[in-house]
């Protein structure tokens, strides 16, 4: 990850919390992967992106690792390609352009 972490500070309540949920998932590869893509990416995510991000952070650590880590399918139409876009900052590769 490069740069500084994203501050809180004028982040509305919702992305604070996803902020913090996102740096302290419990497990540490989460936290790095997550935690990245919230302070590279969250602040500039669309209010329904931001709810689809939350949805996210409600599922089982271990599905949603080995999602991002290319191990297990994700389930058809998961998250209308939230988790894409997540999969691809945590892999370093730009994620494939909406239609």
């Amino acid at each position: 990850m490069t740069g500084l972490p994203l501050s809180s500070a004028g982040l509305d309540p919702q992305r604070r919390k996803l902020l913090f949920r996102a740096r302290h998932r419990g497990m540490r590869e989460l936290d790095v992967l997550l935690g990245g893509f919230a302070d590279a990416r969250l602040a500039g995510l669309s209010a329904a992106e931001a709810d689809e991000l939350e949805k996210l952070m409600e599922l089982p650590d271990r599905d949603v690792l080995a999602w991002l880590m290319g191990e297990g399918p994700a389930p058809a139409g998961f998250l209308s390609g939230l988790l894409e876009k997540v999969a691809a900052f945590c892999n370093g590769r730009q994620p494939l352009a909406q239609s």
